[in-house]
């Protein structure tokens, strides 16, 4: 019984040994790892497993060199004046109030046109000629009652002359007297009818005096100072008095049909002032809002606002697509900054403040903004020194390992 009591103290006295030795040796090993040179000096390799750490304090240092380099501007934060515009597509259509229809009067046949498409015609000036039937009855009836007037008012003047000479009765006198009026009226209808297809009294003046060819020629003239946009008319064509034969336009002046949107319509009125600009040009003209149309088009469900230009030099040709960028409000902020000195950190927006030597990141509540100058409702403060130009720049900064800037 002894003698197993000792073997199994020197069994627990080996295998306390081993441990001891083992620890002791760990120990070595881990000190050695400990001592060895840091990754990334001289005559070591990097360890794969160590990932590079980015700059992700917020600050940007740069030397004077390197602000010059690249640009960065600093201002003071201050006050200013927003401009708050509402830009519309549109498109440029014809003044509607400068358009004209040329019919003939009377129905015929085409014998001169005098005129081509996108020619310019002034006010009174013929545009085509038709030789008509029908002006031609009208011109021999009015002629008919001039002659039959002219026989009434001899016919009463003998009547009369009797009547005081107490030849003649009282019947025939006033029998004389109703037939010059039946007569009278007569000649005034077909006068009317000859007025009614554009002819002057100056014109049905002379009309006895002139050449019979000339009692069936009808003159299709222009009604004001205009250019030909549509031309319907060839010779030897019959007319009728529904027949358009030109459709002119006075280009001096044009309307630009604006397309405003549901939610843009509280900020549009009547009497605003808007620039028009073709793409993405600066405005080329500026004009007002003199109608905003009662209906929606049914194929957008916008409303047009109408805005009036001059056309003079021809330029705003009708149909062509514009934009038209409307001043809906104009207030005065405690900070306005340019659009350029706003970015995006970590989907906040951001200002770089100048900081001695340094620049750092300082979050900001953007406000209201017109694409080119932004209202800071909050963050940055009055007098604070900030970076206006540069600051995408300083943003890749921000990127680069710490110690590269």
């Amino acid at each position: 019984m002894t003698r197993n009591r000792g073997i199994t103290t020197v069994i627990v006295l080996l295998m306390s040994g081993m441990i001891v030795t083992a620890i002791a040796l760990r120990a070595t090993r881990r000190s050695e790892r400990l001592a060895a040179p840091v990754s990334g000096s001289p005559g070591t390799q990097p360890d794969p497993e160590v990932k590079t750490t980015e700059n992700l304090s917020g600050i940007v240092h740069l030397s004077a060199a390197q602000v010059s380099q690249f640009g960065v501007e600093t201002g003071i934060a201050g006050p200013g004046r927003l401009h708050i515009d509402v830009t519309l597509p549109g498109e440029v259509a014809l003044n509607a109030d400068r358009v004209g229809h040329v019919v003939p009067r009377v129905s015929g046949v085409v014998r001169d046109v005098r005129k081509n498409l996108g020619d310019l015609v002034q006010r009174g000036e013929v545009m085509a000629v038709l030789e008509s039937r029908e002006l031609a009855d009208i011109t021999a009836a009015y002629l008919a009652a001039l002659e039959h007037v002219s026989l009434a008012q001899s016919s009463f003047n003998r009547e009369e002359q009797l009547r005081q000479k107490k030849i003649s009765p009282e019947q025939d006198y006033i029998e004389a007297q109703n037939a010059l009026a039946e007569a009278g009226i007569g000649l005034r209808m077909t006068e009317q009818k000859l007025r009614a297809l554009g002819f002057s009294n100056d014109y049905i003046a002379k009309l006895p005096n002139r050449a019979e060819d000339a009692a069936v020629l009808y003159e299709m003239v222009a009604p004001f100072d205009a250019t030909i946009i549509e031309k319907h008319i060839s010779l030897g064509e019959v007319l009728h008095e529904e027949s358009t034969a030109f459709v002119i336009a006075d280009l001096s002046s044009v309307w630009v049909n604006l397309d405003v949107h549901q939610k843009d319509l509280s900020l549009i009125q009547p009497g605003q002032t808007a620039a028009i600009g073709v793409g993405n040009a600066a405005p080329g003209v500026e004009g007002r809002i003199s109608f905003l149309e009662p209906m929606a088009e049914e194929t957008n469900r916008t409303i047009h606002a109408r805005v009036v230009i001059p056309n003079v030099d021809g330029k705003w040709c009708p149909g062509l697509f514009v934009t038209g960028r409307i001043a809906v409000q104009d207030v005065e902020v405690p900070v306005l900054v340019p659009n350029e000195a706003l970015i995006m950190v970590n989907g906040k927006s951001c200002v770089f403040l100048k900081d001695g030597d340094a620049f750092r990141v300082l979050q900001v509540a953007a406000g209201r903004t017109n694409g080119a100058l932004t209202e800071v409702t909050a963050g940055l403060a009055r007098g604070m020194v900030y970076v206006i130009k540069g600051a995408f720049t300083l943003k890749s900064e921000l990127g680069k390992p710490a110690g590269e800037n």
